[in-house]
């Protein structure tokens, strides 16, 4: 299964190509997706301080015969942003081939897994893993309904690898105190995918009001929380089922505590060691016979 790119990826792929003007307007559409993009052509060349031409020019350049063309898939895109699980499901299930169901949802993995690693910038990884790794800088993580279970994931094993880590309730009410400690240049890890929760869009823009570096791991859709975030990571999530599947999200969450491991080894192999005694002396684990 082919993942189809989103129009973000199409602008990235051509963005070196692209003239002065064309990379302000492209820039101007990124930054404010989808809703630049759905208003006339007038309307968006004029928000982008640059000429209807270079609109033309632009959308012909990423492959689309004009800017209506364009539009048509816009709106294609924002639909699978806010379908709903029933609408998924019915949409897979009545074309779905006749082979069993683990080699299908293993396909669309897989197919999710080459896409996200094939469009993740490993420069912005790595300044990710950087931010994650300097003691100086507290880190908190939060989630939606579904994707709150990754960052619970995500900081019961950072609290192993470096001290200073906190897991942000879902609950709105669990906020400020658990914000009161976020100081600039703290990092706030977020994940948001499909159908965009407002819960994490509002924490968001509040820890970014207060100066936190946010990282945002969301689908290829792309939350509205990227407009407040300094790095995001992307990943596809489309499945044969009423639900999306969270593997790519995962495989991002575990080699970020990798690296972040890399870089700190020396303090986290102490604070490992360390663990393991106290596991020890709780006899936590059973040990082997």
């Amino acid at each position: 299964m082919a993942a189809a790119k989103t129009i973000e990826q199409e602008i990235r792929a051509a963005f070196d190509g692209l003239t002065r003007a064309e990379r302000q307007l492209a820039s101007h559409i990124t930054r404010n997706y989808p809703v630049a993009a759905l208003g006339s052509i007038t309307a968006l060349a004029k928000a982008a301080e640059v000429s209807t031409p270079t609109v033309v020019r632009l959308v012909q350049k990423l492959g689309y015969k004009g800017y209506p063309d364009f539009q048509a898939r816009v709106r294609v895109e924002v639909e699978e942003r806010l379908i709903s699980p029933l609408a998924k499901h019915d949409r897979w299930a009545g074309g779905a081939p006749e082979q069993h169901v683990l080699n299908r949802f293993a396909d669309a993995v897989l197919a999710n897994l080459q896409a996200t690693l094939s469009q993740i910038d490993h420069a912005e990884f790595d300044a990710v893993a950087a931010l994650m790794a300097d003691k100086n800088r507290k880190v908190f993580a939060m989630g939606g309904r579904i994707t709150h279970a990754a960052a619970d994931y995500f900081v019961t094993h950072m609290r192993v690898v470096r001290q200073g880590v906190t897991l942000i309730s879902d609950m709105s009410n669990a906020w400020p105190p658990a914000l009161i400690d976020l100081e600039p240049g703290d990092v706030l890890l977020a994940f948001d995918i499909r159908r965009y929760e407002n819960n994490v869009l509002q924490l968001v823009e509040i820890a970014a009001d207060q100066g936190a570096e946010v990282v945002l791991i969301t689908d290829q859709w792309v939350s509205p929380a990227a407009a407040h975030a300094r790095y995001r990571l992307s990943a596809h999530v489309e499945a044969p089922s009423a639900w999306d599947s969270t593997v790519a999200i995962q495989v991002l969450v575990e080699t970020l505590l990798a690296a972040v491991e890399a870089l700190t080894w020396d303090e986290t192999r102490a604070r490992m060691k360390r663990l393991e005694d106290l596991f020890a002396r709780a006899r936590f684990f059973r040990r082997p016979k």
